[in-house]
C-alpha cells in the first residue's frame, strides 16, 4: 500500500466522524435547539443506560473466549500505565503552572483520564469498514475490534471511579479546608497571640529543664513505641478511608455490569452454546442486544459534536493548563505509548495483532474522559464545574484537529 493510499485510509473514517460532529454541532445551535441541553440531557441517559452497555454485552459475548482471554491480560496493564503515568505529569503541570487549588484535582484527572469508550467506539468501527483497512476483512475487523474497545471501556470505568474519582474528592476538600481557614482570619490572630504567651511560658521552664534530663531520656524509648504505633494506625486509617470512599455505585456502571455480563456468557461454555450463533436457542436475545449497540456509535458522535459547540464559546480558561494538558495527552503520552508497546512486543507480553496493538496505543492517545465532568459535579460548585466543561470540550476541539 503506497503513502497516498494509506493516508485515504487513514483520513476517510476521521472525515466521518468530523462530518457526524459537525451535524451534532449544528443541531445544537440555538436557532435550531434540537440537540439542546435537555435533549442531550435525556439522549445521554438513553446512551448510558441502554445502548452503550448492549454494545458492551453483546461483543464481549461473542468473540471473548476461555481461549483468547488469557492473551488480553495486558490490556488492563496497559491502561493503568496510562493513568499512572497521566497522574504524574498532571501532578507536574499543576506544580509548574500554579494551578489553583480547587482545580488542580481537574488537571490531575484531565492528564490520567482518557476516553476509553466513546471516541474508540467511533474510531475503531470507521476504520475497520474502510476499503484497504490494514486490519484485514471488515467484519471480522469489526467484531474483534469492538471486543476490545468493549473490555477497555469496562476498565477504563473501573481505575477512573477508584483512582481518579479519589484523587478529585482529596483536592476538592483540601480545597474547602483552604477556604474554611482563610474565613477564619480572625481566630488565627487570636491563637497567635496564644502561641506567644505559650512560648514566654516555655522560655521560663527552659531553665530547669536540664534538670529533668535523665527522666527524658527513661522515656525516649517509650515515646519511640508510641510514634511506631501512631504511624501504623495513621497508615490503617488512610487505607480504610480510601476502600471506604469508593464509589461502587459508579464503578459498577451499566456499561461495566454489562461487561461482567458478556464476559460470564463468552467464558461459560453451556451458557454461550444456548446464545451465541444462528443456531443457539436464545440466539434472538443475543441479536437484539446487537441491534441496540449499534444505535450507540452514531448518537454518542452526534452528543460529542454537539457538546464541543458550548466547549468552544467558553472563556475564561486558564491557557498555560490547558496547553499543558494537550502536550500531555497528544505529545509526552503518545511517545511514551509507542515505547511500552514496542517494548511489550519484543517481550512477548502482546500477542501479533495489528489491530490489538492499534487499540493499545490508541489508548495513550485520547482526550480526557467526559466522565470527568460527572465526576467534578459530585464534589465541587456550578464554578467549578463550568471550568471543568471549559476544560475538556477545548481539549475535545484539540482532538478534532490532532487526527486530522
Amino acid at each position: 500500500m503506497g503513502l497516498l493510499d494509506l493516508y485515504m485510509v487513514a483520513s476517510v473514517p476521521v472525515m466521518k466522524v468530523l462530518l457526524i460532529c459537525g451535524l451534532g454541532s449544528f443541531l445544537a445551535l440555538d436557532h435550531i435547539d434540537i440537540l439542546g441541553e435537555s435533549a442531550r440531557k435525556q439522549i445521554n441517559n438513553v446512551v448510558f443506560f441502554v445502548f452503550n452497555p448492549a454494545l458492551v454485552s453483546s461483543n464481549l459475548a461473542q468473540t471473548i473466549t476461555l481461549e483468547n482471554i488469557v492473551s488480553l491480560w495486558f490490556m488492563p496493564v496497559n491502561i493503568l500505565l496510562t493513568f499512572i503515568l497521566g497522574l504524574f505529569f498532571g501532578w507536574v503541570l499543576g506544580k509548574i503552572t500554579k494551578a489553583p487549588q480547587h482545580l488542580k484535582g481537574l488537571v490531575i484527572g484531565s492528564c490520567a483520564a482518557g476516553n476509553l469508550g466513546n471516541l474508540p467506539l467511533i474510531l475503531v468501527p470507521a476504520i475497520c469498514r474502510e476499503k484497504g483497512s490494514p486490519f484485514g476483512a471488515p467484519d471480522s475487523c469489526h467484531m474483534y475490534g469492538m471486543a476490545y474497545v468493549s473490555l477497555s471501556m469496562a476498565i477504563g470505568a473501573i481505575y477512573l471511579w477508584s483512582i481518579v474519582y479519589n484523587i478529585v474528592r482529596v483536592s476538592s476538600t483540601k480545597s474547602y479546608e483552604v477556604i474554611n481557614v482563610k474565613n477564619k482570619s480572625s481566630d488565627e490572630e487570636t491563637s497567635k497571640s496564644l502561641q506567644e504567651q505559650l512560648i514566654d511560658e516555655l522560655d521560663l521552664e527552659g531553665t530547669s529543664a536540664m534538670d529533668d534530663a535523665n527522666v527524658s531520656l527513661l522515656s525516649c524509648a517509650k515515646t519511640d513505641e508510641q510514634g511506631k504505633v501512631f504511624i501504623m494506625g495513621k497508615i490503617k486509617k488512610q487505607i480504610y478511608s480510601f476502600f471506604r470512599n469508593i464509589n461502587l455505585t459508579a464503578i459498577l456502571a451499566p456499561s461495566t455490569t454489562a461487561a461482567i455480563v458478556g464476559f460470564i456468557v463468552g467464558l461459560v461454555p453451556p451458557i454461550q452454546r444456548l446464545m451465541i450463533g444462528a443456531s443457539a436457542p436464545l440466539h434472538v436475545v443475543q441479536d437484539s442486544a446487537l441491534l441496540l449497540g449499534e444505535a450507540a456509535i452514531p448518537i454518542v458522535t452526534l452528543i460529542v459534536g454537539a457538546n464541543l459547540l458550548r466547549g468552544l464559546r467558553g472563556s475564561g480558561v486558564q491557557l498555560t493548563v490547558i496547553l499543558g494538558i494537550i502536550a500531555i495527552r497528544y505529545v509526552f503520552l503518545p511517545l511514551i505509548g509507542v515505547l511500552v508497546i514496542r517494548g511489550a512486543i519484543h517481550l512477548g507480553f502482546v500477542h501479533a495483532d495489528p489491530l490489538y496493538q492499534f487499540v493499545l496505543l490508541l489508548q495513550y492517545a485520547l482526550p480526557p474522559a467526559m466522565n470527568i465532568v460527572q465526576l467534578l459535579e459530585l464534589f465541587s460548585s456550578l464554578h467549578d464545574h463550568i471550568y471543568s466543561t471549559h476544560y475538556i470540550l477545548f481539549n475535545y476541539s484539540t482532538f478534532l484537529m490532532y487526527i486530522c
